[in-house]
């Protein structure tokens, strides 16, 4: 499955995402329902409070994504233990705009 990740901007310096590109290729975690996935998209949400996200998950899907992948460090606050307080209107704003057919995942690792 091909998919697109939206990570935080705020913890950019704090994480490369090298765990997100593992466990997306190995097929664990999160993704394990679905298998090992190509990740045809790594971008930040935009900054607070994630409009960006919303526009960006859209190209990615217009370039073959399958799946929209909210990042661990948006979902649950990794590395710094902080979700965002703007995750679950974000996650449904982007569910909104791609459709009922691409398929939203929570989480990374």
């Amino acid at each position: 499955m091909k998919v697109g990740i939206i990570r935080c901007q705020q913890t950019e310096d704090m994480c490369p995402g090298n765990t997100d590109f593992k466990v997306a290729a190995t097929g664990k975690m999160a993704f394990a329902e679905i298998g090992p996935c190509e990740i045809i998209g790594f971008v930040s949400c935009g900054g607070c409070p994630g409009k960006r996200a919303v526009q960006r998950a859209k190209l990615m899907v217009d370039r073959g994504a399958e799946a929209i992948v909210l990042a661990s460090c948006i979902s649950k606050g990794n590395p710094i233990g902080v979700p965002c307080p703007h995750f679950e209107i974000m996650r449904e704003a982007i569910a909104k705009k791609v459709g009922d057919q691409i398929r939203i995942i929570d989480w990374t690792h």
